[in-house]
């Protein structure tokens, strides 16, 4: 009976230590900024710390992961780790339900799988109770230099960690063509052709300073766009910041607002030609406008607040 409980153990804490890097992995590819832009959110990191925060959680997920894995002093250390890890994301989700409700994907794993926060909190609790499984029939093994293994492997998983998703605070455009200071064309928008796939915007874009994002419902990236939009509003509301849509206006529109849960962006749509003549086939489109003038394009992942901010007092 020993020999059996000692091999569901084992059993139980590789399959432990395979979800945990497993989830890390999904986090860090091949978009990390959802996983960063949590912590902006609830309000323990500002755009500069998230990074670091994120990929600091991410190794030490790692290494739990590969202890479970190993049964690394189980009893002892790992198996107080890996609940103390698992609360503190419970905790975190109940934060997001708290916030924003249990719409839209928390993350867990990345943008690979969806997973509402309220799914995720059930499956941390399921894991807790496997741990404590382990807990109670195995103790796992032990090594003499306890201290330089921890060191090691540690050290292995963070310098992985950032060196496949370094951290990146340059802000360069390299995928955008470097056309600018040229009127757009939002007469396109106010004074559509066809006021059926053309919605006039509720606000006017042509007069003051004004960042404006052309995006798609199906877009993966346009997603995240609208998700850091959403937190760059929430910072600071006194930056206009403007929504042209495209897509389907049903169902694909409530599934766009559950997941980014951008509902504090005004938005309204564009079909057809009239979005493409504006935003082109590269999505999602963001321009600085003043006084109707692009005076910049930047992609989804140079979006930074405090360069906006910076932009807006010129």
């Amino acid at each position: 009976m020993n020999l059996i409980k000692k091999i569901i153990a084992i059993l139980l804490s590789v399959a432990l230590g395979l979800v945990f890097i497993y989830s890390g992995y999904t986090k860090l590819e091949p978009v990390i900024e959802t996983f960063e832009f949590t912590f902006v959110d609830i309000g323990i990191a500002n755009w500069y710390t998230a990074p670091i925060i994120a990929r600091l959680l991410i190794t030490l997920e790692f290494v739990i992961g590969l202890l479970l894995v190993l049964n690394y002093k189980l009893k002892s250390f790992t198996l107080k780790a890996t609940i103390g890890l698992l609360a503190f994301f419970i905790i975190y989700l109940s934060i997001q339900i708290a916030l924003n409700g249990n719409n839209g994907n928390c993350g867990c794993f990345g943008e690979v799988h969806y997973m509402t926060p309220l799914q995720a909190i059930i499956k941390n609790i399921i894991m807790i109770g496997m741990a404590l499984m382990v807990y109670y029939f195995y103790e796992g093994w032990k090594v003499k230099y306890n201290a330089l293994f921890l060191t090691t492997l540690s050290a292995i998983c963070l310098t992985i960690t950032f060196i496949r998703n370094p951290v990146d605070y340059s802000y360069t455009s390299n995928n955008l063509d470097e056309k600018i200071n040229y009127p757009l064309e939002l007469n396109l928008l106010y004074q559509p052709e066809d006021t059926a796939k053309v919605e006039t915007p509720k606000y006017e874009l042509r007069k003051g300073k004004h960042v404006v994002a052309f995006l798609s419902l199906s877009c993966p990236h346009c997603r995240i766009a609208a998700k850091k939009f959403r937190l760059i509003k929430k910072n600071n509301p006194e930056i206009s910041i403007y929504f042209v849509l495209n897509g389907d206006k049903g169902i694909k529109l409530k599934d766009f607002l559950d997941d980014t849960k951008a509902t504090n962006i005004p938005y309204s749509f564009c079909l057809g030609k009239s979005f493409v003549q504006l935003a082109s086939s590269r999505l999602p489109r963001i321009y600085y406008l003043n006084n109707g003038i692009v005076e910049k394009k930047v992609d989804y992942f140079e979006l930074n607040q405090y360069e906006i901010e910076k932009w807006l007092i010129k």
